[in-house]
């Protein structure tokens, strides 16, 4: 086990994945920014996203989509780190060199987010509080915050709201786990797949669209969960007070949902989706791709290549 969890490849892995994760986010940031606005602010209307966009601009001025891009970047480079890690370490443990199968990557991906999770919330909800500092919201009850950086927003959280806050929203988090879990299943199985029957390194346009259908499939099942997840983010709803946490996280979750789809619809619990489908698909696609070439010209560096790409 020792071996598998210290490896030089489990480190590739993680390496990769988070600098691809860091340059894909900072290329479509903005859509990110929309998609978080539309979640959060209930009286903004559901435009396009360029339309979106152009508010937020002549709002806020021409840096705001960017609002908050360093604590998110943070954020995403340990989040992914942590996730392709903890991913390929437990994949090699479970394999132990036998052929890779799609319940075994659905399995290894739940219990690499659920570690995710734990964590790295902290700075998920740190970075969603920053990004939406100075927003102009449609909604007035939102309360406005006034953070410094990363580290004054850790301090006033724990000293205003108790150290527990920094943990918002991890029960939804916890069952998103199923989101990059499915995702990875849906892009492993299809890049299994697609080698059998090109006998070959895939092209880089091949992994890109297997990386898209993968996330577009992964996203829009959980998407009404992601909604839930940055509402209690950026900590501005009242949370009920029942004694057993897990009772209290599901009737949060249920609450939310429910004045959600009374106040705008059955499609208002998917508000900003085409935002988060435009943002996230185009997002992972490219991570996937440039992970894959960092992953590939490592290997091929150190010598490893042949061996090391056939078990993948």
């Amino acid at each position: 086990m020792a071996s598998e969890v210290f490896s030089y490849e489990s480190l590739v892995h993680a390496v990769a994945g988070a600098v691809g994760s860091v340059a894909s986010m900072t290329l479509f940031f903005p859509l990110d920014t929309t998609r978080l606005r539309l979640q959060v602010d209930e009286n903004r209307k559901a435009k396009s996203t360029l339309a979106i966009l152009k508010d937020i601009v002549r709002e806020e001025g021409l840096l705001a989509p960017y609002r908050g891009w360093f604590p998110v970047i943070c954020s995403l480079c340990c989040s992914n780190f942590v996730y392709f890690y903890c991913y390929h370490c437990l994949k090699a443990s479970l394999l132990k060199g036998r052929p890779s199968t799609s319940s075994t990557d659905l399995i290894t991906g739940i219990a690499a987010g659920v570690v995710n999770v734990l964590v790295t919330t902290p700075l998920w909800v740190v970075n969603t509080r920053l990004k939406l500092q100075g927003s102009k919201f449609r909604n007035t009850d939102i309360r406005p915050t006034n953070y410094s950086g990363i580290l004054d927003a850790f301090a006033q959280i724990i000293q205003e709201e108790g150290v527990g806050a920094l943990w918002n929203g991890t029960f939804p988090s916890l069952l998103l786990v199923l989101n990059p879990a499915i995702q990875f299943m849906i892009y492993e199985t299809l890049k299994r797949w697609l080698r059998r029957e090109v006998s070959r390194e895939l092209l880089s346009l091949e992994v890109f669209v297997i990386g898209a259908i993968a996330k577009a499939v992964s996203t829009t099942v959980t998407y009404p969960l992601q909604t839930v997840q940055s509402i209690l983010r950026f900590g501005q709803c009242r949370t009920p007070t029942e004694k057993s946490k897990l009772l209290s996280s599901l009737r949060t979750i249920k609450t939310l949902l429910v004045n959600k789809a009374r106040k705008h619809g059955i499609l208002g619990i998917f508000k900003g989706l085409e935002a988060k489908l435009l943002q996230t698909v185009l997002t992972a696609a490219l991570m996937f791709l440039l992970y894959e070439k960092i992953v590939s010209f490592t290997f091929r560096v150190m010598g490893l290549g042949n061996s090391h790409l056939k078990k993948r």
